[in-house]
């Protein structure tokens, strides 16, 4: 047993079979979580990555077809 970082519910996991990086999802608060740490067992929260690979400002982009 886990417990949530988010909503502090219990998770029920097989600590065994986890490895660091490995993601779960809360079933209480449905957040997806990480494991940063084995011994022991530690998770927090996946930050939702940018769908964008490469960063840029829109305007910079406009006036580049002007």
């Amino acid at each position: 047993m886990v417990t949530c970082p988010v909503c502090d519910a219990e998770i029920d996991v097989d600590e065994d079979e986890l490895d660091e990086g490995d993601t779960l999802t809360c079933d209480e608060c449905g957040t997806e979580l990480r494991v940063v740490g084995l011994d022991p067992l530690e998770l927090e929260p996946v930050e939702e990555e940018e769908e964008e690979d490469f960063d840029y400002d829109e305007d910079e982009e406009e006036e580049d077809w002007r």
